[in-house]
């Protein structure tokens, strides 16, 4: 299993509207950048994705996962652009900020903090583990500690 995060602006995408698509979950459509396109063509079946909310609020609020594979983007006709669909899983308790990424010294090298533009970004297992210790989840379980 991969990790990844995907960031949306909640005045366009919340969390809330993610978790209201329910077990079908929602294409993560709208991509136009080569780099989290690849990212989403590397994604399997049941990979964890963080789910961020950018520009209002800066933080880690869900955990969904990879729900179908990689197919073309229904939002264009451009064949270049694909979409991956996500599915929420649950509530991260206590949203991870951006600022207390940034203050994490075992989250330096994460690409929120080095690529944070990028919509979709890899996750390594250890930073994975670390942001849902501090969001107060058990990554094994996604249930609150």
């Amino acid at each position: 299993m991969k990790y990844w995060l995907v960031k949306s602006e909640p005045d366009a995408w919340s969390w809330d509207q993610q978790v209201a698509k329910g077990e079908v979950g929602e294409p993560w459509s709208g991509v136009r950048n080569y780099t989290a396109r690849n990212h989403m063509r590397d994604m399997k079946i049941g990979d964890r994705v963080f789910f961020y909310h950018s520009n209002i609020g800066l933080e880690v609020v869900g955990i969904c996962e990879v729900c179908e594979l990689s197919k073309p983007d229904p939002t264009t006709d451009d064949p270049r652009w694909d979409c991956v669909t996500i599915r929420a899983l649950a509530p991260v308790p206590k949203p991870v900020s951006l600022k207390d990424v940034k203050a994490n010294p075992k989250l330096a090298e994460m690409s929120l903090v080095t690529s944070f533009r990028l919509s979709v970004q890899p996750v390594t297992a250890a930073e994975w583990k670390e942001v849902c210790r501090m969001g107060g989840l058990d990554p094994k379980t996604l249930k609150p500690v």
